[in-house]
């Protein structure tokens, strides 16, 4: 958006905002100019012309010459955040309890996903549901556009269909430049004409060629926001830091540097956040150290290179990369707890008995020296052979090797311990989910040989329970003090009753049972969980689950954390990838030196961006997965598979293939043998005459029709059903 046209949609809403706040009244421009302190002609000449921009929009009328004031029916308008589907039709976002309002394609009057938009409601229903019409953008959401240039002779166009996207970008000749047919672009928008029936756009860079990987990836990091490079004079001020571990300042830290202490991370992994120590004491003792990477001696509040982290809020994992929230120099090198180099921590510090009660904790700047690095499969056949010798097929080095008595022995004893903590845990009802992770076999040209997954082990479950245990303690220890001090927790609201009650109902038809009458209602969904593991529905049982849940954000309004079953509750143990943790360490680290001079505004700011920016990672993260998942079945046109049922909607049936997880859509013109509704009551599709029904948990043979790589889908037909 030019920024002229910014200002009169900034003036036209200030206009708007005078009548709102007398709705009854009636106002001339000279009566606006006043209410709005505008004294010179320009400004009183865009007032003019938004009133009869409003006009025209049916938003304002005129009840005299010169005179205005709102529609009667203005009290019907919408304002909100519009959602656009697949299809081109869109949903205005309504508050929770009131339904979303329809907008049908050719009602969307140039609105894009995502934009703020206003609505009038229509005297008709679709559906069952409320139906509407686009008046006016007032926000958009996103100025630029991934797609692919189909470039002509004079011109242009940006096919950006896919992805909530129903229209494609016009390219004027004097903006294709050096730019090539069938590369992958980003467009940006300048404006859409009354009369054009395209958008103009301007190519702002090329991406690559569509379909290969790297192309993909830069696609999905800049449509969710992530840039993959950090500016330069972010990279010049990471150079420019003094990283050598000197004399006075260990002087004014806890020395581990002597006390036996290991990292334990994916075999892929380079930014170590954590490391443990161990240290027997008298009477049956332990001194346990949770380490974390002192992100904050360097990443220092208001520096370029805090603003930077600020902005990213998060380090994103694709399929075959990670984009980080803080250049490599320290992600993967000054701040990673690298084995056999001293390293500046923020620890949390626990004295405890064999019974894993804690008698003393300590918080606090420290030096640690990693003695080894583990990687999960390491630390698993050490757990599980209950020896200290590793096996070169699971080895980081590819050879095999003995663990010190130390170590050893300090690994089997956390095990212990963890699991204690874990008991304990789950008997004051926290959930358990055990997801997973669906994971590539890459070939030399990055494309996916085979599909495999990863499941939570005791090892990841050791490293978990001590990193929960810090998060926790760290939150009570600030939490719990008086006078209440402003502070970043992690909380988890209560499930939505409704989505419960539909989750109850969906297991019940797949044989389960889920008691909400239950006191103990987080029993029952363990229990649920639990029933269904290793069954073929395990993973939409899971999901739907999930969804029943609120989503866990960052505030500074402790309300404590549903799925963990902790009153407080923060995240301390990341700061290398997490903004909210290096925010944690600071507010600690003040606190506890007495500087109380904090803003609660601008924490609860940060809160709020920290959470939205987590989100848009985890939707990144998904893409780039179902990207492979697509690319992997491309070569399996007119395969058949075995699935489950995973999701139903009037569209039709998704169907996830049980050898691989990979979802699709059966679409329900393509439903042979009857006209299907669908049911929205019972979730399924049934048919008209035959009452045929496809619901959630059926098990079905599918053949694959399409894989389209553009739009990140899969196409399936039914084929005959598995018995």
């Amino acid at each position: 958006m030019s920024k002229k046209k910014k200002i009169d949609r900034n003036i036209q809403a200030k206009v708007l905002s005078v009548f709102k706040a007398s709705s009854s009244k009636t106002f001339n421009y000279k009566q606006i100019a006043s209410k709005l302190s505008v004294n010179d002609t320009q400004g009183r000449n865009a007032i003019i012309k938004s009133l009869g921009k409003l006009t025209a929009q049916k938003i304002l009328k005129q009840t005299s010459p010169g005179k205005y004031t709102l529609s009667v029916d203005q009290n019907n308008y919408r304002e909100g955040i519009i959602d656009v589907n697949s299809s081109g039709n869109g949903y205005l976002l309504m508050p929770e309890g009131v339904d979303d309002i329809f907008i049908a394609r050719r009602n969307l009057n140039r609105a894009f996903n995502g934009d703020l938009v206003l609505v009038y409601p229509l005297n008709r229903k679709k559906s069952g549901r409320k139906e509407g019409e686009v008046v006016e953008v007032l926000e958009r959401k996103q100025q630029n556009f991934i797609g692919i240039l189909d470039r002509k002779k004079e011109f242009g166009f940006v096919n950006t269909r896919g992805n909530k996207m129903y229209t494609d970008f016009f390219i004027e000749a004097t903006e294709l430049k050096d730019f090539n047919d069938g590369e992958k672009v980003v467009v940006e928008f300048k404006e859409w004409p009354k009369r054009a029936s395209s958008p103009f756009g301007k190519i702002k860079k090329s991406l690559g060629h569509p379909g290969e990987l790297n192309t993909e990836m830069h696609a999905i990091m800049f449509d969710y926001g992530f840039p993959e490079e950090f500016p330069s004079h972010v990279e010049k001020f990471t150079q420019k830091l003094n990283t050598s571990i000197e004399e006075n300042e260990i002087a004014r830290r806890r020395d581990f540097r002597n006390k036996t202490t290991f990292t334990i991370d994916p075999v892929t992994a380079k930014d170590f956040d954590d490391a443990i120590s161990f240290f027997p004491l008298p009477d049956n003792k332990t001194e346990i150290g949770i380490h974390i990477a002192d992100v904050s001696h360097y990443v220092q509040p208001n520096s370029v290179l805090d603003e930077e982290a600020y902005d990213r809020a998060t380090s994103v994992y694709l399929v075959d990369r990670v984009v980080p929230m803080l250049p490599e120099m320290l992600s993967n090198g000054v701040c990673s707890l690298r084995p056999r180099e001293e390293k500046y921590t923020f620890s949390a510090v626990f004295v405890v008995d064999e019974n894993m009660q804690i008698e003393k904790e300590w918080f606090g700047k420290t030096v640690i020296f990693s003695d080894h690095r583990f990687s999960y499969d390491e630390v698993q056949f050490i757990l599980d052979t209950e020896d200290n010798k590793v096996n070169a097929e699971v080895s980081l080095t590819d050879k095999s090797y003995t663990v010190s008595e130390e170590i050893f022995s300090a690994l089997i004893k956390l095990d212990v311990f963890a699991k204690k903590l874990r008991k304990t845990r789950m008997s004051k009802g926290a959930l358990s989910f055990d997801r997973v992770e669906v994971k590539f076999n890459l070939d030399s040209q990055d494309n996916p040989e085979s599909i495999y997954f990863k499941s939570s082990k005791d090892a990841h479950k050791l490293v978990e329970e001590f990193m929960l245990l810090a998060n926790r303690r760290v939150a009570e220890f600030i939490g719990k003090q008086k006078p209440k001090k402003p502070f970043v927790y992690r909380v988890h609201d209560l499930p939505d009753e409704d989505k419960l009650i539909n989750l109850k109902n969906i297991a019940s038809n797949l044989g389960y049972q889920l008691n909400l009458e239950s006191k103990n209602i987080n029993g029952s969904l363990n229990n649920l969980l639990q029933e269904s593991n290793g069954k073929r529905e395990q993973q939409l049982i899971d999901t739907l689950t999930i969804r029943s849940m609120s989503k866990a954000v960052y505030t500074t309004e402790n309300i404590g954390h549903y799925g963990l079953a902790f009153e407080h509750y923060t995240h301390f143990t990341s700061p290398i990838r997490r903004y909210p943790d290096v925010l944690v360490h600071r507010l600690v680290a003040s606190y506890m030196n007495e500087h109380n001079q904090i803003n609660p505004k601008a924490l609860e700011e940060a809160c709020i961006h920290s959470s939205n920016r987590e989100q848009l990672a985890t939707k990144a993260e998904r893409d780039s997965i179902k990207y492979m998942q697509v690319k992997f079945m491309e070569d399996k046109i007119d395969q058949s598979f075995n699935g489950v049922i995973s999701g139903v909607t009037d569209r039709g049936i998704y169907v996830e293939i049980i050898e691989n997880k990979c979802e699709g859509l059966v679409k329900i013109s393509e439903i042979k043998g009857d006209y299907f509704i669908y049911d929205e009551q019972s979730h399924s599709l049934v048919g008209e005459k035959t009452q045929k029904n496809y619901q959630l948990g059926d098990l079905v043979q599918i053949t694959v029709k399409k894989a389209d790589l553009l739009r990140r889908q899969l196409d399936f037909i039914l084929t005959e059903p598995t018995e």
